[in-house]
């Protein structure tokens, strides 16, 4: 497979949060690149079609961050394909998102999500969550991929 870089897939639909995200990676200085999807049906063309600038060219991300709340197919629709696939299975999916509903809570884990994180409201909560979950699934954890 093509590309050995290592970087996060984040499916994003709202473009504020996707800024949001960009800007809190770089202010706690991961360098990694995000690849940004804006919708569950380009997340899964991403991870699974063979289409261009997807997995066929880039590789596999080293970590996957999903929000719930998505045209198309919703979060737990991607989670359940990306589970669901031996080539995507054991990549370490983070739910980042607004929801606090404990249903969501629950049906992410069912479906195999390694983590589940609400989006804090406040740009300095927003920006110290990242440095956490960066430190952790970027430096701390390690993956099979």
């Amino acid at each position: 497979m093509a590309g050995d870089e290592n970087y996060i897939l984040l499916v994003e639909d709202n473009p504020d949060d996707v800024e949001l995200t960009m800007l809190a990676f770089r202010k706690n200085n991961f360098a990694n690149d995000i690849a940004v999807v804006e919708d569950g049906q380009e997340a899964i063309d991403f991870l699974l079609g063979d289409g261009p600038g997807g997995v066929a060219e880039r590789g596999y991300p080293e970590l996957i961050l999903l929000d719930l709340k998505l045209p198309k197919l919703n979060g737990h629709e991607v989670l359940k394909r990306v589970k669901a696939e031996p080539a995507t299975r054991r990549i370490p999916v983070v739910i980042l998102t607004s929801s606090q509903e404990e249903e969501d809570i629950i049906r992410g884990y069912d479906l195999g999500a390694n983590s589940y994180v609400r989006k804090p409201v406040d740009y300095q909560d927003f920006v110290e969550v990242v440095n956490n979950m960066g430190i952790y699934w970027l430096a701390i954890n390690k993956s099979s991929f």
